[in-house]
């Protein structure tokens, strides 16, 4: 099966979808050094509907947000470990710094994110409520980050 696609080609895979009745969750992230934490808010993201479709920064919009160090995977590898878990249906890439225009577009039932995001700051959160979805603040699996994983390695292997 196919997991990744254009923007324009998944909004219109995910139309026919929902035309089928079957109910959309969008999560969205760098995903840069995948860890436990990422896998444990797909899982439960998966669970709150049919369709799971996780939209991934590109490296540009990395750079901008996490500064030029970053990413540490580019964004093909980044990608392609993502479609290969079977807990994730669909992924796409988005170039700006947030992913409102990409949840505009493609219109999920249910917008998930980590706990460690308060649900006001949620970008999407107007336009999926406004829609009558649902958002969703996934419970935080403390001290699990790219940054700390990053940390740890740097520590470990200073000369």
């Amino acid at each position: 099966m196919q997991k990744i696609f254009s923007e324009e080609r998944l909004a219109e895979h995910l139309a026919r979808l929902r035309h089928q009745e079957k109910r959309i969750v969008f999560t969205n992230g760098c995903f840069d050094l995948m860890h436990s934490g990422h896998i444990y808010m797909l899982a439960q993201a998966k669970t709150f509907g049919d369709i799971l479709v996780v939209g991934m920064n590109t490296d540009a919009s990395i750079k901008r947000l996490k500064g030029d160090k970053r990413p540490i995977l580019d964004q093909a590898s980044r990608v392609s470990l993502m479609a290969a878990l079977e807990v994730v249906d669909y992924v796409t890439m988005f170039e700006e710094d947030t992913p409102l225009a990409l949840i505009r577009r493609l219109q999920p039932h249910v917008l998930v994110k980590g706990g460690d995001w308060s649900p006001e700051a949620i970008v999407g959160k107007e336009v999926v409520e406004h829609a009558g979805g649902q958002v969703v603040a996934v419970r935080h699996q403390d001290g699990l980050s790219t940054t700390h994983l990053i940390e740890r390695i740097l520590v470990a292997y200073q000369a």
